[in-house]
């Protein structure tokens, strides 16, 4: 398996696609944007400088890495040839769904199929097709080229020899695999969501304000970012629809979204993207905190 495909090049997309010519293999990144496009291979560029920066890379290793990248505006033109397709779009299951009716289409017998969802139904996913014993999840974390895990969520009907080859994979890239089954929210944001939820909730009721919560959190539970900032980075709409989907796929109360988050997304404060969320930001520098936006 040397030729990959990975559709969508926002913040995941060119990280995947990154991680991936980075060690060796052939990238096409696919979307229906030029600006995009040109906009992802410059934040590889700028993504590896910093690796070069810190001895992780060498120089060479840059060219090397943008040589494997070919970046396609036609889908049918970039998956031609390859053995794996990643979609990385937007976190939308109607979105998802046609691109991978599309690409069952187009892409041959033995592609296997994946997605990068952080949430939506990988069975789902592989209904659409013809092919759901090849349809996987490899949920990767952000930043791609930092985080070492990947979760590898097995659909109903995927196959034991596809869940294999995308464990190997994930290692080769120097990643941590964990196979986990497609259940609500799989692992990570499981149990992830319902404690961002909850310190929403300990905000909106007053119990502490943005820097009291974060700083208990991070000094006392060794996190190293706070829920809510972590919830500014994510993009507070994406927790809401996680959020939505742990609630009308478990029917658990426990998971219903807090009022606050649901204001927040409603008023356009989705967090690191909008430059307003717990925290204000500087436009185009999510490193850097203005102030919290909520006090005690």
């Amino acid at each position: 398996m040397k030729n990959i495909a990975v559709i969508g090049s926002g913040t995941m997309g060119n990280g995947i696609a990154h991680v991936f010519a980075q060690n060796g293999y052939n990238v096409s990144l696919i979307d229906i944007s030029a600006d995009a496009l040109n906009k992802a291979v410059a934040t590889i560029s700028k993504n590896i400088d910093r690796q070069v920066a810190k001895g992780v890379l060498k120089e060479e290793d840059k060219t090397n890495t943008l040589k494997n990248i070919t970046t396609y505006t036609e889908m049918d033109k970039g998956v031609k040839g390859c053995e794996l397709v990643i979609e990385a779009a937007t976190e939308n299951p109607e979105v998802k769904f046609k691109l991978f009716r599309d690409l069952d289409a187009m892409c041959a017998e033995g592609v296997i199929l994946a997605s990068n969802t952080s949430s939506i139904s990988l069975t789902k996913i592989g209904a659409q097709t013809k092919r759901s014993d090849k349809v996987i999840g490899m949920h990767f974390m952000n930043p791609v080229p930092v985080m070492k895990l990947v979760e590898v969520i097995r659909g109903y009907n995927t196959s034991d020899e596809v869940t294999r080859l995308v464990m190997d994979l994930s290692r080769k890239l120097g990643k941590i695999p964990v196979e986990v089954n497609d259940y609500p929210g799989f692992v990570a944001n499981r149990i992830l969501m319902p404690m961002i939820n909850e310190s929403i909730y300990a905000l909106f009721e007053g119990v502490g304000g943005v820097n009291e919560i974060d700083t208990v959190m991070k000094l006392g539970m060794a996190h190293p970012m706070g829920p809510l900032q972590l919830a500014d980075f994510i993009g507070l709409d994406v927790c809401l629809y996680i959020l939505r989907v742990l609630h009308d796929g478990l029917g658990n109360p426990k998971y219903a979204p807090c009022p606050l988050l649901v204001n927040m997304v409603t008023a356009g404060d989705l967090g690191v993207k909008s430059g307003t969320g717990f925290y204000s930001y500087t436009p185009g520098n999510k490193d850097l905190i203005l102030a919290p936006r909520f006090r005690k």
